[in-house]
Protein backbone atom coordinates (compact mmCIF):
# COMPACT_ATOMS: atom_id res chain seq x y z
CA UNK A 1 0.00 0.00 0.00
CA UNK A 2 1.37 3.22 -1.09
CA UNK A 3 1.43 5.74 2.10
CA UNK A 4 -0.27 8.87 1.78
CA UNK A 5 2.24 11.65 3.31
CA UNK A 6 1.15 15.02 3.84
CA UNK A 7 5.10 16.77 4.41
CA UNK A 8 4.47 20.15 2.14
CA UNK A 9 0.86 20.72 2.51
CA UNK A 10 0.52 20.53 -1.48
CA UNK A 11 -0.92 17.34 -3.24
CA UNK A 12 1.15 17.24 -6.12
CA UNK A 13 4.36 17.18 -4.09
CA UNK A 14 3.24 14.51 -1.71
CA UNK A 15 1.72 12.34 -3.80
CA UNK A 16 5.98 12.52 -5.21
CA UNK A 17 7.09 11.80 -2.37
CA UNK A 18 4.17 9.38 -1.52
CA UNK A 19 5.63 7.15 -4.39
CA UNK A 20 9.11 7.82 -5.07
CA UNK A 21 11.65 6.57 -2.18
CA UNK A 22 14.29 8.70 -3.83
CA UNK A 23 12.19 12.09 -3.68
CA UNK A 24 11.70 11.50 -0.13
CA UNK A 25 15.74 10.85 0.35
CA UNK A 26 16.33 13.92 -1.49
CA UNK A 27 13.58 16.13 0.39
CA UNK A 28 15.32 14.61 3.78
CA UNK A 29 18.59 16.05 2.37
CA UNK A 30 17.48 19.49 1.66
CA UNK A 31 15.92 20.12 4.79
CA UNK A 32 18.46 22.42 6.37
CA UNK A 33 18.51 26.13 6.76
CA UNK A 34 14.72 26.35 5.42
CA UNK A 35 11.57 25.55 6.09
CA UNK A 36 10.93 22.08 6.29
CA UNK A 37 7.80 21.77 3.64
CA UNK A 38 9.83 24.01 1.35
CA UNK A 39 12.98 21.70 1.37
CA UNK A 40 10.62 18.55 1.09
CA UNK A 41 8.55 20.44 -2.11
CA UNK A 42 12.50 20.57 -3.79
CA UNK A 43 12.00 17.07 -5.46
CA UNK A 44 9.08 18.45 -7.32
CA UNK A 45 11.13 21.20 -8.66
CA UNK A 46 14.01 19.26 -10.05
CA UNK A 47 11.10 16.36 -11.36
CA UNK A 48 9.30 19.06 -13.35
CA UNK A 49 12.44 20.71 -14.92
CA UNK A 50 14.10 17.59 -15.46
CA UNK A 51 10.56 15.62 -16.72
CA UNK A 52 11.16 12.76 -13.88
CA UNK A 53 13.38 12.10 -10.55
CA UNK A 54 16.10 9.28 -11.60
CA UNK A 55 18.85 9.00 -9.58
CA UNK A 56 20.70 7.86 -12.88
CA UNK A 57 19.93 10.99 -14.94
CA UNK A 58 21.21 13.47 -12.15
CA UNK A 59 23.94 11.65 -11.54
CA UNK A 60 25.11 12.11 -15.06
CA UNK A 61 23.49 15.50 -15.59
CA UNK A 62 26.63 18.07 -16.42
CA UNK A 63 27.29 20.02 -12.71
CA UNK A 64 27.10 23.06 -13.54
CA UNK A 65 23.55 22.84 -15.71
CA UNK A 66 22.36 20.65 -12.86
CA UNK A 67 23.11 23.92 -10.44
CA UNK A 68 21.63 26.30 -13.05
CA UNK A 69 18.79 23.79 -12.83
CA UNK A 70 18.19 24.32 -9.23
CA UNK A 71 18.67 27.41 -9.05
CA UNK A 72 15.94 28.60 -11.45
CA UNK A 73 13.04 30.65 -9.38
CA UNK A 74 11.43 29.55 -7.16
CA UNK A 75 14.57 27.82 -6.30
CA UNK A 76 15.25 24.37 -4.82
CA UNK A 77 16.85 25.74 -1.78
CA UNK A 78 18.39 29.01 -0.55
CA UNK A 79 21.83 27.65 -1.40
CA UNK A 80 21.07 26.01 -4.63
CA UNK A 81 24.58 25.66 -5.82
CA UNK A 82 26.19 23.95 -3.06
CA UNK A 83 22.59 21.51 -2.63
CA UNK A 84 23.02 20.42 -5.90
CA UNK A 85 26.27 19.49 -5.49
CA UNK A 86 25.07 17.34 -2.84
CA UNK A 87 21.66 16.33 -4.38
CA UNK A 88 24.11 14.73 -7.59
CA UNK A 89 26.68 13.50 -4.96
CA UNK A 90 23.41 11.88 -2.77
CA UNK A 91 22.02 10.52 -6.42
CA UNK A 92 25.60 9.08 -7.63
CA UNK A 93 25.82 7.27 -4.21
CA UNK A 94 22.28 5.52 -4.99
CA UNK A 95 23.01 4.65 -8.26
CA UNK A 96 27.04 3.03 -7.51
CA UNK A 97 25.68 1.67 -4.08
CA UNK A 98 21.99 0.31 -4.71
CA UNK A 99 21.91 0.57 -8.41
CA UNK A 100 19.59 3.28 -8.15
CA UNK A 101 17.14 1.45 -5.96
CA UNK A 102 16.86 4.01 -3.69
CA UNK A 103 14.31 1.28 -1.49
CA UNK A 104 17.09 -1.24 -1.55
CA UNK A 105 18.51 0.78 1.48
CA UNK A 106 15.91 -0.58 3.94
CA UNK A 107 15.02 -3.72 1.87
CA UNK A 108 18.38 -6.26 0.50
CA UNK A 109 19.39 -7.91 3.21
CA UNK A 110 16.26 -7.11 5.18
CA UNK A 111 18.32 -5.16 7.66
CA UNK A 112 17.07 -4.26 10.93
CA UNK A 113 16.97 -0.90 12.16
CA UNK A 114 20.35 -0.11 13.46
CA UNK A 115 21.94 -1.25 9.48
CA UNK A 116 19.17 0.80 8.31
CA UNK A 117 20.95 4.05 10.04
CA UNK A 118 24.17 2.50 9.31
CA UNK A 119 23.95 3.14 5.81
CA UNK A 120 21.63 6.76 5.62
CA UNK A 121 24.51 7.49 7.75
CA UNK A 122 26.98 6.39 5.49
CA UNK A 123 24.96 8.74 2.08
CA UNK A 124 26.66 11.97 1.61
CA UNK A 125 24.86 14.73 3.38
CA UNK A 126 23.89 12.49 5.85
CA UNK A 127 24.67 12.98 9.63
CA UNK A 128 23.72 10.87 12.68
CA UNK A 129 20.63 13.39 13.34
CA UNK A 130 19.42 13.48 9.97
CA UNK A 131 19.48 10.08 9.61
CA UNK A 132 17.85 9.01 12.72
CA UNK A 133 14.97 11.37 11.67
CA UNK A 134 14.82 9.66 7.86
CA UNK A 135 14.50 6.35 9.67
CA UNK A 136 11.71 7.48 11.90
CA UNK A 137 9.97 8.91 9.15
CA UNK A 138 10.40 5.95 7.15
CA UNK A 139 9.25 4.04 10.39
CA UNK A 140 6.10 6.01 11.11
CA UNK A 141 4.73 6.99 7.43
CA UNK A 142 6.41 4.95 5.25
CA UNK A 143 5.63 1.72 6.41
CA UNK A 144 9.39 0.88 6.60
CA UNK A 145 9.50 -1.06 10.50
CA UNK A 146 12.67 -2.98 10.21
CA UNK A 147 12.98 -4.62 13.69
CA UNK A 148 14.05 -1.94 16.24
CA UNK A 149 13.79 1.27 14.24
CA UNK A 150 12.36 2.86 16.97
CA UNK A 151 15.65 2.27 19.19
CA UNK A 152 18.28 3.10 16.42
CA UNK A 153 15.47 6.35 15.17
CA UNK A 154 16.07 7.67 19.17
CA UNK A 155 13.82 10.44 20.49
CA UNK A 156 12.63 10.93 16.85
CA UNK A 157 10.96 7.37 16.92
CA UNK A 158 9.19 7.54 20.18
CA UNK A 159 5.24 7.48 19.47
CA UNK A 160 3.34 10.39 19.84
CA UNK A 161 6.07 12.91 19.59
CA UNK A 162 6.28 16.81 17.55
CA UNK A 163 9.79 16.44 16.89
CA UNK A 164 10.66 16.35 13.59
CA UNK A 165 9.15 16.24 9.99
CA UNK A 166 8.45 12.17 10.78
CA UNK A 167 5.61 13.64 12.78
CA UNK A 168 3.98 16.12 10.67
CA UNK A 169 0.55 14.74 9.07
CA UNK A 170 -1.12 17.82 8.52
CA UNK A 171 -1.31 21.69 8.90
CA UNK A 172 -1.35 21.30 12.52
CA UNK A 173 1.45 18.85 13.40
CA UNK A 174 3.53 21.02 11.00
CA UNK A 175 2.85 23.85 13.44
CA UNK A 176 3.32 21.97 16.35
CA UNK A 177 6.75 20.31 14.92
CA UNK A 178 8.23 24.02 14.18
CA UNK A 179 7.18 25.63 17.33
CA UNK A 180 8.95 22.54 19.70
CA UNK A 181 12.01 23.16 16.81
CA UNK A 182 12.01 26.91 17.94
CA UNK A 183 11.40 26.48 21.34
CA UNK A 184 14.59 24.05 21.33
CA UNK A 185 16.74 26.55 19.63
CA UNK A 186 15.71 29.04 21.43
CA UNK A 187 16.87 26.72 24.95
CA UNK A 188 20.35 25.74 23.12
CA UNK A 189 20.65 29.68 22.14
CA UNK A 190 20.31 30.28 26.05
CA UNK A 191 22.30 27.32 27.09
CA UNK A 192 25.37 28.77 25.22
CA UNK A 193 24.70 32.38 26.47
CA UNK A 194 25.22 31.64 30.00
CA UNK A 195 27.86 28.96 29.12
CA UNK A 196 29.01 32.21 27.54
CA UNK A 197 29.07 34.25 30.56
CA UNK A 198 29.93 32.00 32.86
CA UNK A 199 33.03 31.51 31.06
CA UNK A 200 33.99 35.29 31.24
Amino acid sequence: MTPKLCLVQDSEADELLSTDPFALLTGMLLDQQIPMEVAFAGPKKIAERMGGLDPHEIADRDPDEFAALCAERPAVHRFPGSMAGRVQALARAVVDQYGGDTAALWTVGEPDGAEVLKRLKALPGYGEQKARIFLALLGKQYGVTPSGWREAAGAYGEAGTRLSIADVVDAASLQEVRSTKKAQKQAAKQARESKGKAAT
